[in-house]
C-alpha cells in the first residue's frame, strides 16, 4: 500500500502537476515582482503600453473593444475608456462564479464594486461580441503564451467567444522565456509591453 507522501511525489512526476507547479511558482515571483514597483514607473509604463494600443490597426478600425478594470498593479488603461466611450462601445468584464458577462462602459459615475471589489458597470449585460479585446495577465512569453491569476476566467470566455483578437498587456518584466502551457490555455494574437510589441 502507498503511503499519502508517497502517492503526492507521484502525482508531482506527472506532467500535468508538473506544469501546475510551474505556474504556481511562476505567479508567486510575479506577484512579488508586481509588489515592488513604484506607482511612478507602474503609471508611466502603463502611459507607453496605452500610446502602442492606440497605434494598432485592429484597434483603430475596432467598433467594440473589451478592456478590463486595472486591479493589482495591472497594466492601466482607464485612460482609454473615458477617452474611446463616446467613439467605440467600450466593454468591461463582471465575473460571476465561473464565467464572465459583459457590459458596457458608459462612465465613471456609472461603476460599482463588484465580485473580488473590481468596479464593474451597472449597465444591462452586452449580448453583443467584441472585434477586440485587450487581456491582462501576470506573465507572458515570445509565443504569446499568457498565465493568468489561475481562475480560468478570461480562457473560458475566449474560448467560448471564438475567433476575436485577442491583446495581450503587461510590464517587460513580465515577458518570460517560456511560460508554462496546458490545453485550455489560450493564446493572443498580440502582446503588448511599454517597450516592444509581440505578434505571430
Amino acid at each position: 500500500m502507498l503511503f499519502e507522501s508517497q502517492i503526492r511525489d507521484f502525482k508531482r512526476l506527472l506532467p500535468w502537476n508538473k506544469t501546475k507547479k510551474r505556474k504556481t511558482d511562476m505567479r508567486e515571483l510575479m506577484r512579488q515582482k508586481l509588489r515592488i514597483q513604484s506607482e511612478a514607473d507602474l503609471q508611466a509604463w502603463s502611459e507607453a503600453v496605452i500610446e502602442r494600443i492606440e497605434q494598432l490597426h485592429c484597434f483603430r478600425h475596432a467598433r467594440v473593444v473589451m478592456f478590463y478594470y486595472p486591479v493589482h498593479h495591472e497594466v492601466d488603461l482607464r485612460p482609454l475608456l473615458d477617452k474611446y466611450k463616446d467613439e467605440k462601445t467600450i466593454l468591461l468584464p463582471v465575473t460571476h462564479r465561473d464565467y464572465i458577462e459583459l457590459r458596457q462602459y458608459i462612465g465613471q459615475a456609472n461603476l460599482k464594486k463588484g465580485h473580488y471589489g473590481i468596479p464593474t458597470p451597472q449597465t444591462g449585460t452586452y449580448h453583443g461580441k467584441p472585434d477586440l479585446v485587450i487581456v491582462p495577465g501576470l506573465a507572458f512569453d515570445k509565443d504569446l503564451v499568457r498565465m493568468g491569476r489561475g481562475k480560468g476566467y478570461y480562457d473560458k470566455f475566449l474560448r467560448k467567444l471564438g475567433k476575436v483578437t485577442k491583446v495581450g498587456v503587461c510590464y517587460d518584466f513580465q515577458i518570460c522565456d517560456n511560460v508554462p502551457w496546458s490545453w485550455h490555455d489560450v493564446r493572443m494574437d498580440k502582446v503588448l509591453t511599454p517597450s516592444a510589441t509581440y505578434e505571430r
